[in-house]
């Protein structure tokens, strides 16, 4: 028996930059529209669920998990635009 629900291609059409909508917007732009997803979504699940104090804790979790992928991909990227040849010259520092 196949599951044709893929987890994995699922979480890349929504969290990878390249691959969702938000594609065609620079990096702070989707960033601020992910973040405003996550408190939208946030806040439904505490409706659904029926608590204020859960949309607290979802709100920052969301905040939390959305907020350190983005920093994490702003690292990358700045790291393949490094020119590799930079990273294998010897620093010397003078005093």
């Amino acid at each position: 028996m196949t599951n044709s629900f893929d987890v994995k291609s699922s979480w890349v059409s929504v969290m990878d930059e390249t691959k969702n909508p938000l594609k065609k917007y620079s990096l702070s732009t989707a960033h601020m529209l992910m973040q405003m997803l996550a408190w939208m979504w946030s806040a439904i699940f505490s409706l659904m669920v029926g608590s204020y104090f859960v949309f607290g804790v979802t709100a920052l979790g969301h905040l939390l998990l959305i907020g350190g992928l983005f920093v994490t991909l702003a690292v990358f990227q700045k790291a393949e635009a490094t020119d590799p040849e930079a990273l294998k010259r010897k620093v010397t520092a003078s005093y």
